[in-house]
């Protein structure tokens, strides 16, 4: 099964895929929190609440993300993990995943070229303002391998402090490459061959 891998900076990132450690348990619980409080926003929530909801996730995250068994990896921002939140997915491009990719909002048409160093050219949406106030900024990145979909999102919580994170994201995006099991003909075991 075809699984995501990434060469993090770990200086500059903590990754939340497979860390029960509680080294990072705390990155995960201000990160969750600000993704709550940003949807929070978004619908129009007065107060920001989510102290429990935000704790309840970080102890359930990883195990939802090991889950996942590679197809989605999560990082937080090390030195301020409240101010941006990465996510790579792998999705199986289905007809209906292009369909709902060539359905998407206008804004997303104002796409770059992005180089990626594994999966070559891809598409890059940067936006620092949203226009509507209560979207915080994000940036997207995809690549279409022809049988998958790889997406990086990156959250951010901060307008005027996105500019900081985002050379970073680009960074730890490039390094991206997908990594698959493949079956021996000789005997019915798998050889993993790591990246």
């Amino acid at each position: 099964m075809p699984r995501l891998h990434a060469d993090i900076d770990p200086k500059r990132w903590v990754p939340v895929t497979q860390s029960l450690g509680f080294g990072s348990r705390r990155a995960r619980k201000k990160a969750i929190g600000m993704l709550i409080g940003q949807a929070r926003t978004a619908m129009g929530a007065q107060r920001p609440g989510g102290g429990f909801t935000a704790w309840a996730l970080s102890q359930a995250t990883p195990l939802l993300l090991k889950k996942a068994d590679g197809r989605v990896l999560v990082w937080v921002w090390k030195a301020d993990p409240e101010l941006v939140v990465v996510m790579a997915q792998l999705q199986e491009a289905t007809p209906q995943a292009r369909a709902a990719r060539a359905m998407m909002p206008m804004e997303y048409d104002d796409t770059e070229d992005f180089r990626g160093t594994y999966f070559g050219m891809g598409e890059k949406l940067a936006m620092p303002l949203p226009k509507d106030p209560r979207t915080p900024p994000f940036a997207t990145y995809t690549w279409d391998t022809g049988t998958h979909f790889v997406t990086v999102n990156a959250v951010c919580s901060d307008r005027e402090r996105f500019a900081i994170a985002i050379d970073a994201v680009d960074e730890l995006a490039r390094t991206l490459r997908v990594t698959d099991d493949v079956a021996l003909s000789e005997s019915p075991g798998v050889l993993r061959i790591e990246p």
